[in-house]
């Protein structure tokens, strides 16, 4: 059974199967851009912070490390057992339907937000798991973000007769859109931006596509998926692929710090 995503880039509108080995091999570089989101958190020992889409539980285990009382959540079971295998307490849960009640100083989520195509029931369950002037700070995908990689399987998948909006489980707003979200769920924004992050990646497009992009081939046979993938990968080669082989992923990021009012 495929899970439903709240992953770290890895939610709850699609279906895919997060592999945390597949996951570290592709997509390491999430929890390690990741990590200076730490700083905007400002995390202080004995804090109660829920990690909302903690993936296998990296940043979550640094959370811990630096004295917090950290509890992670994400929609991925397998993902979740990956973390407890460090030693955390992480659970399965709907990135959108929250069930905390002011138990949290702080909610962390790093590239998870993108993956949760309901963001105001994702922001009125972050605002009741919070107590009063508690923190919420984020990144994720902003407007723009892998732009070239969602017009290369948009203009594929045309051509084999689907639609991408139909199928696609992203969610990257501009900042006055998410702004505005925040502020009619009750926060106070202390810093909000979105900013352009290149990524290189670790191996070849396809084992990104295969690793972020499985929503759009969900039922197709492997044959099918393969010749999907290998299109868009010729498509991105010109933009995306160096003279030296090296793949990179055009990333836009928005990253915000946002204190509920009351």
């Amino acid at each position: 059974m495929q899970p439903t995503v709240t992953n770290s880039d890895s939610g709850t509108s699609t279906v895919t199967d997060w592999d945390p080995d597949r996951y570290a091999q592709h997509a390491r570089f999430v929890s390690d851009y990741g990590r200076s989101l730490i700083d905007w958190l400002q995390p202080q020992p004995g804090e109660r912070i829920l990690d909302l889409g903690c993936g296998d539980g990296v940043l979550t285990a640094t959370l811990k490390d630096l004295g917090c009382r950290v509890v992670g959540v994400d929609a991925s079971a397998r993902q979740v057992d990956a973390a407890r295998r460090k030693g955390l307490t992480a659970l399965v849960c709907n990135g959108e339907d929250l069930p905390f009640s002011r138990q949290f100083d702080a909610v962390f989520s790093n590239a998870a937000l993108h993956w949760m195509r309901r963001p105001d029931a994702v922001l009125a369950g972050v605002s009741r798991s919070l107590k009063s002037k508690g923190r919420f700070v984020a990144e994720f995908g902003g407007a723009g973000n892998v732009a070239a990689i969602t017009n290369a399987l948009r203009q594929s998948l045309k051509t084999r007769g689907y639609n991408f909006e139909q199928l696609s489980p992203w969610y990257f707003p501009e900042p006055e859109e998410y702004g505005q979200k925040l502020k009619g769920a009750g926060f106070d924004i202390l810093a909000i931006e979105k900013y352009p992050r290149p990524t290189p990646l670790p191996s070849d497009i396809i084992g990104w596509l295969e690793t972020f992009a499985q929503s759009f081939t969900i039922g197709w046979s492997p044959a099918d998926r393969t010749a999907l993938f290998s299109d868009v990968r010729e498509q991105l080669r010109p933009q995306l692929c160096s003279a030296e082989g090296q793949w990179t992923a055009d990333y836009v990021r928005l990253r915000f710090v946002a204190v509920k009012q009351k």
